[in-house]
């Protein structure tokens, strides 16, 4: 349990105004990203079948929560820890042409998370995928993908603004694009993590493209399961990357803060060889993968944009339990409560 409590702490708006600010933020933003990537809504699965590859593993080392179905002698299904696989099929299932997509809202339970200010066992985002050309498997595109969601972030921000103006706009009118092997190769004697919160509050806000391959140095920026992003293929000569995360200064928790964590999906080859290198080639024997290595699912890019994560930076809170009900630990409840934060 890591927990971080800014100094004199007071949320600006209290409760019944957080509740009516959290509907502001979640309707303005999603109607803007739909705008922004013509994305249509879809209903999507709270779980899916165990075993079938469609559930997303993030890590390899999470634990997602699963259970009997009765009604298909006890068959495991699991809950969906995100679903960045699942996405493809759908757009497959709906025949989406190129340039369009889809977008969902996206509920998960994460039993394995590290409690703090900004990690819950209740996930809850914005899970979108859009059908691209083979074509468009380059940083260009990729560029221009994250420009156009964060347009819709500086937004939102200047929004909440006018319907509450003691939140003053803090983003800047760009995001600023840098590469994980060349945040490592110009800072090697800090951690990735800390890399984020120097550039962050340098710039306000950043893309780091490049998460999940192993750079020059051994080191890996962050980790990406193998059978999503593509974090193998060259975005430049010499580096390594077609994903990336955007992140924020938060300016309440004085610390960097991912929002979005997005990237053009693997095609066959990218996947196999991503399978190789993470020891995981049996995975290419699962439903999921025996449709993408058959040409049966599009092209695409896609991503997932945290929901609480976002309504907690627009309005200044010092914790997702600000914003979001879960369950937490009657010790961060006390020191919370100690400390100024009302927890839902």
């Amino acid at each position: 349990m890591q927990l971080y409590f800014p100094k004199d702490y007071q949320s600006i708006l209290d409760v019944n105004q957080t509740e009516q600010a959290i509907k502001l933020v979640k309707d303005f933003f999603q109607i803007n990203l739909a705008s922004e990537l013509r994305l249509r809504r879809v209903t999507a699965p709270l779980f899916v079948k165990k075993g079938t590859g469609i559930n997303d593993d993030l890590n390899g080392v999470e634990r997602p929560v699963s259970f009997p179905m009765k009604e298909m002698n006890d068959q495991q299904a699991e809950i969906v820890q995100s679903l960045a696989k699942w996405k493809r099929m759908a757009l497959a299932e709906l025949k989406m042409p190129v340039g369009y997509g889809i977008y969902t809202d996206m509920n998960a339970i994460r039993p394995d998370e590290e409690l703090s200010n900004i990690h819950s066992l209740y996930v809850d985002q914005w899970d979108w995928e859009r059908v691209i050309r083979p074509e468009d498997r380059n940083v260009a595109f990729l560029k221009k993908m994250v420009r156009q969601i964060y347009s819709a972030v500086v937004r939102t921000e200047n929004l909440v603004h006018d319907y509450y103006p003691e939140i003053e706009p803090q983003l800047p009118d760009e995001i600023t694009f840098l590469h994980a092997e060349d945040l490592a190769a110009e800072f090697p004697k800090l951690t990735s993590r800390e890399r984020e919160n120097k550039v962050a509050k340098e710039y306000g806000a950043v893309f780091i493209i490049g998460i999940g391959a192993e750079m020059p140095n051994g080191e890996i920026h962050d980790g990406r399961a193998p059978d999503y992003d593509d974090w193998i293929t060259p975005s430049r000569p010499g580096y390594k990357g077609l994903n990336g995360d955007i992140v924020i200064w938060n300016p309440v928790l004085e610390r960097s803060f991912e929002i979005s964590s997005m990237g053009i999906r693997v095609d066959k080859s990218s996947l196999m060889e991503q399978l190789r290198i993470r020891n995981q080639e049996e995975r290419s024997r699962l439903l999921w993968h025996q449709m993408l290595l058959g040409d049966k699912l599009p092209q695409t890019i896609g991503g997932g944009i945290g929901q609480s994560r976002l309504c907690m930076y627009f309005l200044r809170k010092a914790h997702i339990g600000e914003i979001q009900s879960s369950i937490w630990p009657d010790e961060m409840m006390e020191q919370c409560h100690s400390n100024g934060i009302h927890l839902l």
